[in-house]
């Protein structure tokens, strides 16, 4: 007898993986906290944490360069999105002066298999991916902020996270180590 084997395709076993595995992470610490606000920054702290860390190696990975301005940041957010999470955001919204922008996301696999209670609806399950931005556009000295303009877990059509250049880092030597 021969047995027959389904393929299984990687990246999508991969997806589903992380997927409920962050879910499981999101559940834990509403259960360890039980206060939607400080699980928020909790998810946002700890994004911000893999970030920092997750910088280099899509500088590595991606061959990226410097960039050279604040457009040209968003297009490598927007590649770092497809290589990290399988979708590719489009970038919209540009504010007039060019230091703020959208990132839109037709689907959030992060929200997969998600559906929020309403006694949890001030929670904003994807607030890691804030943190990510933020950390690893620190580490190329930039400062911005984030946040989530819409929500497909509270009924948007699109997950639409909004970014803006707060100002740009200067390098600086600690102390005693000039």
């Amino acid at each position: 007898m021969s047995r027959q084997t389904s393929r299984l395709d990687a990246k999508k076993v991969n997806s589903e993986l992380f997927t409920l595995t962050y879910g499981a992470l999101v559940t834990q610490l509403i259960k360890d906290v039980d206060n939607v606000d400080d699980v928020n920054k909790q998810l946002e702290r700890m994004g911000y944490n893999i970030g920092v860390r997750l910088i280099e190696d899509f500088l590595a990975r991606s061959g990226s360069g410097k960039c050279y301005d604040f457009r040209d940041t968003s297009e490598k957010i927007q590649l770092a999105t497809r290589m990290y999470l399988g979708v590719s955001p489009t970038i919209s919204n540009w504010s007039p002066s060019g230091d703020e922008f959208s990132l839109v996301m037709d689907s959030n696999p992060i929200t997969d298999f998600v559906e929020l209670p309403d006694s949890h609806m001030g929670l904003k399950y994807s607030n890691m991916l804030l943190g990510v931005i933020r950390g690893s556009c620190e580490m190329v000295q930039l400062e911005v902020s984030c946040w989530f303009a819409q929500d497909q877990l509270k009924g948007d059509n699109t997950t639409e996270i909004r970014v803006k250049l707060l100002r740009k880092l200067e390098d600086s030597v600690p102390a005693g180590e000039d």
